[in-house]
């Protein structure tokens, strides 16, 4: 049997996303091969597929973080998983195909009847989200927070997940329609484009914020401090600006370089204890804490899917784009104001 996959043989543009048809695979002891409905669509893949993410795959390779999919064929000694069971996973890449193989313990049962957009959404951008509200920091109700990006998928999950929360929410976009969405999720707009944030944080709250989350990084992650009330945190979970600063005409061979912004983010770590206020930045990967507790991903991953399955949260599907179209995808991500999350179907039914 055969089937279609997307694969980076150098690393660059969209236009680097081939569309190749080949064998499927066969999995080996201790895997499954599951049929992929959904493949999540984020900025991590953007930045592997240029070659600047520290989890980026030597190429040829298969982009995509996660994925829910339906269990079809067992390899030796698998166990714990049955024939047509729906599952999700977080692969980190591998996902953009129609079939992928993977080792038994890294998937999780997923309800038949969930959306399985929906449910791929769960899986990266909800994840990061809950694990920063809970496991970085420990929010109460009451307390408040600024999030930048707020619109995208992580923005709106934080948006979401900070409501049931009780959190008095601010949300940094750059288009009307980034603005709506995030005000009907219970948060204050503000147009980053137009106003200066800063100054109207601080117009809003007179003292500023408990929380800044902040995907951003590099230089960013000092100008949101200034956000904070006294013994506030900057959640860092993303270095956009400090990984694109390398550019990719510096020789970067794409290796995984999971040290990289380490020094930067050690001297904001240690200025944020040093200087007064008492404002600390905390960094956040969600690939490093799968790592050092992989229990708490699974934890946190089924708690909630089982909010997903009891509707107490409702992902934003941006778009929904056939396999074949994920250099498509690519380009409308990387265009910026994507409202939710962009989903690529490989064998939607």
């Amino acid at each position: 049997m055969r089937h279609t996959r997307i694969i980076v043989n150098h690393y660059g543009g969209p236009e680097v996303l081939r569309v190749v048809e080949e064998e499927c695979p066969e999995p080996k002891d201790g895997e499954v091969r599951v049929k992929v409905l959904a493949a999540g669509v984020g900025m991590p893949d953007i930045m592997a597929r240029e070659g600047i993410h520290p989890e980026t795959p030597q190429v040829p390779y298969t982009p995509g973080w996660d994925l829910v999919g339906v269990v079809e064929q067992l390899g030796n000694g698998v166990h714990s998983v049955e024939l047509g069971q729906k599952i999700v996973a977080m692969p980190i890449y591998g996902a953009y195909a129609e079939f992928v193989c993977l080792p038994e313990d890294e998937i999780i049962p997923l309800h038949s009847d969930l959306d399985a957009a929906e449910a791929v959404s769960i899986v990266l951008n909800y994840i990061t989200a809950y694990q920063m509200l809970y496991r970085s920091v420990h929010v109460q109700s009451g307390e408040r927070a600024l999030i930048h990006g707020a619109s995208g998928g992580v923005g709106t999950a934080l948006l979401q997940l900070g409501r049931l929360a009780g959190l008095m929410m601010y949300g940094t976009c750059s288009t009307s329609q980034g603005a709506s969405a995030i005000s009907e999720l219970g948060a204050t707009a503000i147009d980053y484009k137009k106003q200066d944030v800063i100054a109207e944080v601080l117009r809003l709250t007179t003292d500023g914020v408990d929380y800044v989350f902040d995907p951003i990084g590099g230089a960013h992650l000092w100008q949101s401090r200034k956000a904070l009330r006294r013994g506030g945190k900057v959640v860092g979970y993303g270095t956009t600006t400090t990984l694109r600063a390398k550019g990719l005409d510096s020789g970067n061979t794409g290796h995984r370089n999971r040290l990289h912004g380490v020094p930067i983010f050690a001297l904001y770590l240690i200025g944020g204890w040093l200087l007064p206020g008492h404002k600390r930045i905390v960094p956040y990967s969600i690939q490093t804490l799968k790592r050092l507790k992989p229990e708490w991903f699974r934890q946190d991953l089924i708690t909630l899917l089982d909010m997903l399955h009891q509707r107490k949260i409702k992902p934003l599907i941006a778009q929904r784009f056939p396999l074949a179209e994920a250099k498509q995808a690519h380009e409308l991500l990387a265009k910026g104001g994507v409202i939710g999350k962009i989903v690529l179907v490989p064998n939607e039914i």
